[in-house]
């Protein structure tokens, strides 16, 4: 007999929906857009051709409609991998396990989820305004490192090769980094051949994580230089953001198809920043749900 989950493990609203999101089984859908803000759920909804649900909770903003024929659902998720850990959790609980009986469905259902967020650019050719999908992400939040079978899901080396090159090699203060694949499928489907593809870092933090400085000094002010220069089999790190870790492993080993496109907004290197780009972010969402 399947497991059982017991009413702490898998809390279920008295309506029937999940604790976090309030989304109940029947509206989840199988294609799956998230953002950051909860404003942005509004702004992607807007190219809906109907709405079915929308519900409220918390940071948790989620709107499922229908877009040229195709039924999704997006959902806010606020800051962090920690709200990703959340929201991940329970859009799987919601599509493969029965909450009538709080046991594994017998058929795995597999999801295709896309996270359209905003990112740091890196390197001299990710200036303000470029697309960015993520190939491949490093979590530095220590997320993935709670959960049996992570290495079965991670690119081993590259992590090993990214600690020696940081100098973090014997340091127990830091989070030991997890570097983690997109689904190759819908990385294809949603990058084309229009965006930049590279490696991204998920940070656990806006300021220090990030090689931000306001009044309390870094661990180590050359940190963001190091990750500039860091190459690996070609192929070097693109940008900072915060989500696009936890969103990748957690979808590797619940089974599900996930990638992550990011538009910049600030490239570190030129000490740029776009604060207006709430303008141009609508050419993303665009693109993404023609691309889904």
């Amino acid at each position: 007999m399947e497991r059982y989950f017991a009413e702490s493990e898998l809390i279920i609203n008295e309506d029937g929906s999940v604790f976090h999101l309030h989304v109940k089984p029947n509206q989840l859908a199988d294609k799956i857009i998230l953002v950051g803000d909860p404003g942005r759920v509004s702004l992607v909804a807007s190219h809906f051709d109907s709405k079915e649900a929308e519900v409220e909770s918390r940071e948790f903003h989620t709107i499922v409609g229908c877009y040229k024929g195709k039924r999704i659902m997006v959902t806010s998720t606020g800051i962090g991998c920690d709200n990703i850990d959340i929201v991940m959790n329970e859009i799987d609980a919601l599509a493969n396990i029965d909450f009538e009986s709080r046991r594994q469905k017998p058929a795995t259902r597999q999801l295709e989820i896309v996270r359209i967020g905003t990112c740091g650019g890196l390197q001299p050719d990710t200036p303000e305004g470029t697309f960015i999908c993520s190939e491949t992400s490093i979590g530095f939040d220590g997320l993935l490192n709670f959960y049996e079978g992570r290495n079965a899901v991670c690119d081993l080396p590259l992590e090993r090769a990214l600690i020696n090159h940081l100098g973090w090699t014997g340091n127990q203060c830091i989070p030991y980094p997890y570097a983690v694949d997109a689904d190759k499928e819908l990385t294809n489907k949603i990058a084309g051949n229009d965006m930049v593809r590279g490696i991204t870092i998920a940070c656990g933090g806006f300021f220090g994580p990030q090689g931000r400085q306001l009044r309390v000094p870094l661990a180590d002010p050359h940190q963001n230089e190091k990750i500039e220069s860091f190459e690996y089999q070609g192929r070097r790190i693109t940008n900072f953001e915060m989500e696009s870790s936890a969103l990748a492993g957690l979808a590797r080993l619940m089974g599900h198809k996930a990638t992550t496109v990011c538009m910049v907004i600030a490239n570190r290197r030129a000490g740029k920043a776009d604060t207006g780009y709430k303008n141009h972010i609508d050419d993303l969402v665009n693109c993404v749900l023609n691309r889904i």
